[in-house]
């Protein structure tokens, strides 16, 4: 599978390391009153879709940057490579 870095053009995923769901993005605020319950939901709980899904992947073997992917389960197919710093910057998750 070939991924298509924003910066560096097409690498191979060999290149990289699949790290989950980029919902992980968004954590949960831990002053909020049901931080615990949230926290345990981000932690534990994932959805596991046919079709397509927003992946984070590390650049281990090259620029170490951090991507989200968005690619079909089902075919491999991607669609979509942004870096995941301005995924976080986009939602307001500037910290």
């Amino acid at each position: 599978m070939i991924i298509n870095h924003p910066l560096l053009g097409p690498r191979d995923a060999a290149e990289f390391v699949y790290l989950g769901d980029a919902a992980l993005i968004n954590r949960p605020d831990r002053s909020a009153d049901n931080a615990a319950d949230a926290f345990y939901e981000y932690m534990y709980l994932r959805d596991n879709p046919a079709g397509e899904l927003r992946e984070l992947w590390y650049h281990e073997q090259g620029d170490r940057s951090w991507l989200v992917v968005t690619r079909n389960t089902l075919t491999h197919e991607i669609s979509k490579v942004e870096l995941a710093r301005d995924v976080a910057m986009a939602s307001g998750r500037n910290r």
